[in-house]
């Protein structure tokens, strides 16, 4: 008998080689046909607090999930000006040969970058995914190890990215909770660009494309973000929430259709959104802050060896990941990203450097425009004053828009007189101030709008800034 309880007999070696060989196949067939598993998380934004948990870190494949990563970088070229929403996007044969869903950009032409976010949004557009991946990367397989370094500073240890689109590859890895991480950091980071993911649908050419995620105008407080499928990960949603001042972000993986994850997803929201905070704490606070201007450079500039620092095997090992808050506060440091500015028409346009600050205004962090001293002019209207940055608190409180910082707080008030001259009706009921906050041994001031009633108003604030020309930021104080 060549095969005996397990051991082979010398003289068959080879037979047991394939025995082996087979049963390893078997066994992997049989887990293959065993189907996803199901994952899913409820985290309340403001607080950090896991509302629900089903093997939040057990690995699962992202399927089209991928693409929030993509647009996270992507919406991080748009901030640090690399590119502009209408900057084109050239498309590669390579891109233009992904698999279904796609738009159908042929190689050879281009499309807008606001065209793609759209069309990764609404369509799950995989050659767009691709096309992006080349263009801010110069290749698919670097622009995965660029995502793989972000997925890092974003404290999601335990994702690994190889393709930019989420089309089936085994290495391409994640959990429910890295995904509750990323779609946090989207709504956190980029306000003014995450009102996208609510986009109900799309026109290119002639084509009106819907969005495939079912439960917008659905679902109430419902506001994206992005769903998912593929055989081997199941039908996968991550699913943002808000309403009267309450906040969670939801994922659900594996499911075993559309319809039952969509149902599942919606009977969590339903279920945990009336019991979320309506007050933010601490780790409300830190989500709210950005990793490091350096990290990110890091990120782009070298991806190969921040990619060896970071070990992305370690994706695959047991990880011993906290199980409260959406984010390890190891992310951050006491530091922010301030800019150096050009003035066109009075008005700041970005440029950015990095520069230390103290740890309590870190706390209360966002990007800043560090815009040359003006000369002091008399104000018609009353700008608010603040304390120092010793406590960190302001005149106003809730959604701000940021439009500036200089060196004095009269130059701050000039800057905030000039935008709201300029705002006109925008900005008519909202309420100037300035905060003062340290660099060394330096005090600067940035100047702020606040009043507003939620985002939305916020980030449409900033919209019509910008097509003034005013460089703006909006952000929850």
């Amino acid at each position: 008998m060549p095969y005996l309880r397990g051991k082979c007999v010398p003289l068959a070696k080879a037979f047991c080689t394939v025995v082996a060989a087979f049963s390893l196949s078997a066994l992997v067939t049989v887990q293959a046909y065993a189907g996803p598993r199901p994952a899913s998380i409820v985290i309340d934004v403001r607080t950090g607090e896991v509302m629900q948990s089903e093997d939040p870190d057990g690995l699962r494949y992202p399927a089209s999930l991928t693409k929030m990563m993509t647009l996270y970088m992507v919406f991080d070229a748009l901030e640090s000006g690399r590119i502009s929403l209408s900057s084109r996007v050239p498309v590669s044969k390579f891109a233009a040969s992904q698999s279904p869903s796609k738009l159908g950009v042929r190689a050879g032409t281009t499309f807008t970058v606001e065209q793609g976010i759209l069309a990764l949004v609404t369509r799950s557009a995989n050659d767009c995914a691709t096309a992006f991946a080349e263009f801010l990367g110069g290749s698919e397989p670097r622009f995965g190890k660029m995502m793989t370094a972000k997925a890092r500073t974003l404290g999601m240890n335990r994702t690994v990215y190889h393709n930019a689109n989420g089309l089936p590859d085994a290495r391409q890895v994640t959990t429910a909770r890295d995904q509750a991480r990323l779609g946090i950091a989207l709504r956190k980071h980029y306000p003014q660009y995450y009102s996208y993911f609510s986009a109900r649908s799309f026109k290119y050419g002639k084509q009106v494309i819907g969005n495939h995620n079912r439960l917008l105008g659905a679902v109430r407080g419902v506001d994206g973000i992005k769903t998912g499928f593929t055989r081997a990960a199941g039908f996968n949603l991550v699913t943002s929430a808000q309403v009267d001042g309450r906040s969670v972000v939801g994922v659900v993986m594996g499911g075993t259709s559309g319809r039952s994850r969509d149902a599942k997803m919606r009977k969590l929201i339903e279920t945990y959104l009336p019991q979320a905070a309506r007050r933010g704490g601490k780790a409300d606070a830190m989500v709210s802050m950005k990793p490091k201007r350096e990290m990110v450079e890091t990120a782009y500039a070298e991806p190969e060896r921040q990619s060896e620092a970071l070990n992305v095997v370690a994706a695959t090992n047991d990880l011993d990941l906290p199980h409260k808050g959406p984010m390890p506060e190891a992310r951050y440091e006491a530091s922010e990203q301030l800019t150096s500015a050009e003035t066109t028409n009075s008005v700041p346009l970005i440029r950015t450097k990095t520069v230390k600050v103290t740890k309590v205004a870190a706390l209360q962090a966002m990007p800043t425009e560090n815009i040359p001293a003006a000369e002091p002019e008399e104000s018609t209207r009353s700008i608010s004053k603040v304390d120092t940055v010793t406590t960190a608190s302001t005149t106003s409180k809730g959604w701000v828009i940021q439009v500036g910082t200089a060196s004095g707080n009269e130059q701050a008030q000039v800057i905030l007189q000039k935008v709201q001259d300029k705002g006109g009706k925008v900005l008519r009921s909202a309420t100037p101030f300035t905060v003062a906050f340290a660099k060394g041994n330096e005090q600067l001031y940035r100047a702020r709008f606040g009043g507003f009633a939620d985002q939305d108003a916020a980030v449409s604030a900033c919209k019509v800034l910008k097509k003034k020309g005013v460089s703006c930021w909006a952000s929850l104080q």
